[in-house]
């Protein structure tokens, strides 16, 4: 049985990601600057022992890829108590600033919702204005601030989280 592609545009779909896209999720991985998981740790998400998602962005016209891969880029997320935390999230230099990363953050927001999960949350280098301004676009907003939470270099962390449907248990 083959795994549904849900078709961004014309240019992009995105497919849940397959052991067979780990070494160029790993490759992308090294090139953004994230912090290391490594073929193991994507793999054993991939397993199944938690319930995750887990999402690859596709260029679909060969004559756009001009001999670069098809894999642009790709998103991590897990989903906890009332919770979806988005782990990674990444694309390909080549393939920056089309609207890649935002059509994989709106699926992890869509599945989210589909899954009745009332809020998600990621973190991010308190200096990475780019994915700040990525995550502000689609809805979400600084909720904390981690002092000293990334190494390599040092830096701190902002918490962003974002609505995605009315709690279903409010507490009173």
């Amino acid at each position: 049985m083959t795994e549904p592609v849900f078709a961004v545009s014309g240019d992009v779909s995105i497919a849940k990601m397959t052991e067979h896209d780990l070494l160029e999720v790993v490759e992308i991985e090294e090139s953004s600057g994230l912090s290391r998981w490594g073929w193991a740790a994507y793999y054993a998400e991939l397993q199944g022992r938690h319930r995750n998602l887990m999402f690859v962005a596709r260029i679909n016209d060969p004559e756009q890829r001009r001999g670069i891969s098809s894999l642009a880029g790709y998103i991590v997320a897990r989903m906890g108590a009332d919770e979806l935390h988005i782990n990674n999230v990444a694309v390909r230099d080549e393939y920056r600033r089309r609207g890649i990363g935002e059509d994989l953050l709106g699926k992890i927001i869509e599945q989210g919702r589909l899954l009745r999960t009332p809020v998600a949350f990621l973190e991010l280098r308190a200096g990475n204005s780019a994915a700040l301004a990525l995550y502000q676009k689609c809805g979400f907003n600084v909720s904390a601030r981690r002092k000293n939470y990334y190494s390599d270099p040092v830096e701190d962390a902002l918490v962003m989280t974002v609505k995605l449907i009315e709690s279903l248990d409010p507490i009173r």
